[in-house]
């Protein structure tokens, strides 16, 4: 391998290690104003879309660990990778191609496993990573709170037991208290 596609080749490799996801889609009949528009709508989140070739990208997978899927790398290549959440970068994705009828998905792989398409569509589905974790703070928090409640509840109801009375018998609830 000649040395400039071997760097091409550890350059990639390099990208996929220190990325938690990578996604591989075609982008055969985009547009170069189209796929300016998506690098644009992917730069928020820390993701970056680059074309490569298929051989260089199994070469570098292989490189890196990843699962061989040598066999879905077939046509026009993009790969889309990044340091941050996979399913805001998947989201993305899904709306552009539905937008624009093109940049058909071909697979994802996440933490080195293989995802289908069916599954980077479920993650595009899901809500942003800051409402999922406060609903699973929430969802923790309910039962200290509820705690708090019934550890409460004792001296609450002794109070309103000593209010009820004093008003009962005509004294000031302050008296009582």
């Amino acid at each position: 391998m000649r040395p400039e596609k071997a760097d091409i080749v550890s350059d990639l490799s390099q990208k996929l290690n220190s990325s938690p996801f990578m996604l591989v889609t075609d982008y055969q009949r985009m547009k170069v104003d189209q796929f300016g528009e998506l690098r644009n709508r992917l730069f928020p989140t820390g993701a970056e879309i680059r074309v490569v070739k298929n051989t260089f990208l199994k070469r570098a997978m292989a490189d890196s660990g990843l699962p061989d899927v040598g066999d879905k790398l077939t046509g026009q290549t993009a790969v889309v990778v990044g340091d941050t959440d996979v399913a805001p970068v998947a989201k993305i994705l899904k709306t552009f191609a539905t937008e624009f009828k093109v940049a058909a998905l071909k697979l994802g792989i996440v933490d080195k496993k293989e995802l289908s398409t069916a599954d980077v569509e479920m993650l595009a589905e899901l809500p942003p990573r800051e409402v999922l974790l406060a609903q699973l703070l929430g969802l923790l928090l309910l039962p200290a709170t509820q705690l708090a409640r019934l550890l409460n509840e004792p001296g609450a109801s002794l109070a309103r037991l000593l209010n009820a009375k004093a008003e009962k018998e005509g004294k000031p609830a302050e008296a009582a208290a």
